[in-house]
C-alpha cells in the first residue's frame, strides 16, 4: 500500500494535521500518534530518522519547530520518503507562505494593526485562490 499516514506535529507534541490513507478509529488514532509522537520527539538530532513502531516504519524530519511524521509499510524507501516529506514541505512553504504574508499585510500597515475582522482578511485570499 505504501504510505499510511502523514502527521505534522509542533515540538510540544501536538498534532497540527493528520492524514490517514488506512480506516483507523479516532481512539486507535490517537493512541497511536501519542506513541509515535512520544517515541520521535525523545529522539535527539543525531539519531537516523526512522524508527520502527508496531507495523509501521516511521519516516521523520524536523523543520524549525514542527516535525513531519510518515507511517509507512515495511518495504518503503526511507529515502524516497525522506524526500517526499521535503517535497511537501517546499510546497506548503511556497504556497502558505505568501499566503501568511499577504494576510498579514491586510492585517499590519506601517506597524500599526489596521484590520482585526477575519472575514476582511481572509476575503482577498479567497479571491487570489480563485484567479490561481
Amino acid at each position: 500500500m505504501g504510505i499510511r499516514f502523514v502527521l505534522m506535529v509542533n515540538k510540544q507534541g501536538q498534532t497540527r494535521l493528520a492524514q490517514y490513507y488506512e480506516y483507523l478509529t479516532l481512539e486507535e488514532r490517537r493512541a497511536l500518534e501519542g506513541e509515535i509522537v512520544r517515541k520521535c520527539l525523545a529522539r535527539n538530532e543525531h539519531k537516523c530518522s526512522f524508527v520502527e513502531h508496531r507495523n509501521y516504519k516511521i519516516v521523520y524530519r524536523r523543520y524549525a519547530s514542527l516535525f513531519f511524521l510518515v507511517g509507512v509499510d515495511d518495504g518503503e524507501n526511507e529515502l524516497a520518503i525522506l524526500e517526499f516529506i521535503h517535497l511537501l514541505v517546499e510546497t506548503m512553504d511556497r504556497h502558505f507562505g505568501n499566503v501568511v504574508h499577504f494576510m498579514l499585510e491586510e492585517m499590519v500597515v506601517n506597524g500599526c494593526i489596521v484590520e482585526t475582522s477575519k472575514a476582511n482578511i481572509l476575503t482577498p485570499v479567497q479571491l487570489l485562490d480563485k484567479t490561481s
